[in-house]
């Protein structure tokens, strides 16, 4: 009889149970906004389709350079050729006077010729060290133009046939380093004829050839200067 009573009693309370959760999602429903699935799933589709911030790209410069050129100067960057097949390049002003691309590079020093005024090239020619070309480099440097920038690269090597009349043509334009080259030294070079540049402008640098320390078989490794040359004389 108790378990009769006892199963019963379960059955009750179930049933209360079952009509009180019945009343309590009811009274919710009334009491919670309306809201469409339809309008949640477009929510949550419209976070995803949301533009993911992004770094912006850096503005590339004028000739590589990491920072921009102050407003009134040129733009230049040197570099030395590195090994057999890394070419020397002379950039001004963004344009590439001397370098693969441009299809006028060659073993030896590599010289290009600038109008300071204009900043229009006015020569370009690469001098091959390991022949007699020394003579005819030392008449293009002296027939470079009063008001004039010059920039000589090497590529490969610079010394072996460099003679005493154009170490003298280049030291007079302010060369500290043209009697220091040796075989297959990397050299980049910045003067001016007719005016100075400033004193703390990139103009010259050398590494040599050595074999304990050599980037390359048998090279060294390329070097370079770069900077910003103002347009009006110092």
């Amino acid at each position: 009889m108790r378990s009769v009573a006892f199963g019963t009693l379960k059955a009750v309370l179930f049933i209360c149970a079952s009509v009180c959760a019945w009343y309590s999602g009811a009274l919710l429903a009334q009491l919670i906004p309306d809201v469409r699935l339809s309008g949640v799933a477009y929510h949550l589709r419209s976070i995803s389709e949301r533009p993911v911030l992004k770094a912006p790209v850096p503005k590339r410069q004028k000739c590589d350079h990491w920072s921009p050129c102050p407003v009134n100067t040129y733009a230049y960057r040197l570099l030395s050729g590195g090994g057999r097949d890394k070419y020397a390049k002379i950039c001004f002003e963004d344009e590439l006077l001397i370098g693969e691309k441009a299809g006028n590079v060659g073993r030896g020093i590599n010289i290009a010729i600038v109008n300071y005024t204009t900043a229009k090239v006015i020569a370009t020619q690469y001098f091959d060290m390991y022949e007699d070309n020394s003579g005819a480099m030392t008449k293009f440097i002296q027939g470079a133009p009063v008001n004039s920038l010059l920039f000589m690269v090497t590529h490969d090597d610079g010394s072996s046939q460099l003679k005493e009349d154009a170490k003298k043509a280049i030291e007079g334009l302010g060369s500290k380093e043209i009697r220091n080259m040796r075989f297959r030294s990397s050299w980049v070079f910045l003067t001016a004829k007719g005016f100075a540049l400033p004193a703390g402008i990139q103009r010259e640098k050398i590494n040599h050839s050595d074999d304990a320390h050599n980037r390359y078989l048998g090279w060294p490794a390329e070097i370079q200067i770069e900077g910003c040359i103002p347009k009006e004389p110092s």
